[in-house]
C-alpha cells in the first residue's frame, strides 16, 4: 500500500487469481463420475470495444489460439449476441486445450488492459441424461458455478444446479452467492 492509498484510504483491491480457471480440469475426473462428459466446446464472452487497439487484441489472439489450436484439432469461431457480448468460441478439442485456450485469450485481453471488459467463460457438458450442463466461470469473481437451461424458453433447472453444485464440493471454486449464478441464455456452443 502506497502513501496515497494510506491518506485517501483507498486501496486497490486485488483480483482474483488467474490460476482459478485451471481447476475445471482437475474437476473433470468427479464430473465423469457423475455422468457428465464434456460437450469438446467452450467460449470466452467479453464485451466488444469499437477501437483499433482492442481489435487487435482480439485478433491477434484470435490466430494465436487458431495456430496453436491446430494441432489438436479445435475450431476457433466468434459470434456476437444480442445483448452486445462476443463469443470467442472454442470447439473440437479435449478439455484442458480448451481450458488453455480460454486461459490465453483472457490473459491476451487482461494484458492488453482491457480485463474489465471480460464477462466470464463457459464450458459445455452434458449429462447422463443428455441435458445441457453449463459452468460458467465468473471472471470478476474468480468463481464458477454450473447453469443447467431446462425445456422450455428461458426456464432453468435450480434444482439440478444445487445438486451439481454439492455433488462437486470442494473440486471447484464455487460462486456462494446464488444471486449471481446468472443464466446465459442461447449460448452458441
Amino acid at each position: 500500500m502506497g502513501l496515497r492509498e494510506i491518506i485517501t484510504g483507498r486501496r486497490k483491491l486485488a483480483g482474483p487469481a488467474a490460476d482459478r480457471l485451471f481447476a475445471i480440469s482437475t474437476a473433470y475426473v468427479t464430473f465423469e463420475t457423475l455422468g457428465m462428459q464434456s460437450s469438446k466446446s467452450a467460449a470466452v464472452v467479453f464485451q466488444a470495444l469499437a477501437t483499433a487497439d482492442f481489435d487487435a487484441i482480439v485478433r491477434d489472439m484470435e490466430e494465436v489460439v487458431r495456430a496453436t489450436a491446430s494441432d489438436s484439432g479445435t475450431v476457433v469461431e466468434t459470434s456476437d449476441d444480442s445483448f452486445g457480448f462476443r463469443w470467442l468460441v472454442l470447439r473440437g478439442s479435449g478439455l484442458e486445450d480448451l481450458t488453455v485456450g480460454v486461459h490465453a485469450v483472457a490473459s491476451a485481453i487482461e494484458a492488453g488492459g482491457y480485463g474489465e471488459r471480460l464477462l466470464c467463460a463457459v464450458f459445455a457438458f452434458s449429462d447422463a441424461q443428455a441435458r445441457h450442463v453449463y459452468w460458467i466461470y465468473n471472471f470478476k469473481r474468480g468463481a464458477f458455478y454450473p447453469f443447467v437451461p431446462a425445456p422450455g424458453e428461458q426456464q432453468r433447472d435450480t434444482e439440478r444446479e444445487l445438486v451439481i453444485k454439492a455433488q462437486v464440493g470442494n473440486e471447484l471454486p464455487i460462486e456462494t452467492e446464488l444471486e449471481r449464478w446468472f443464466p446465459l441464455w442461447g449460448t452458441p456452443i
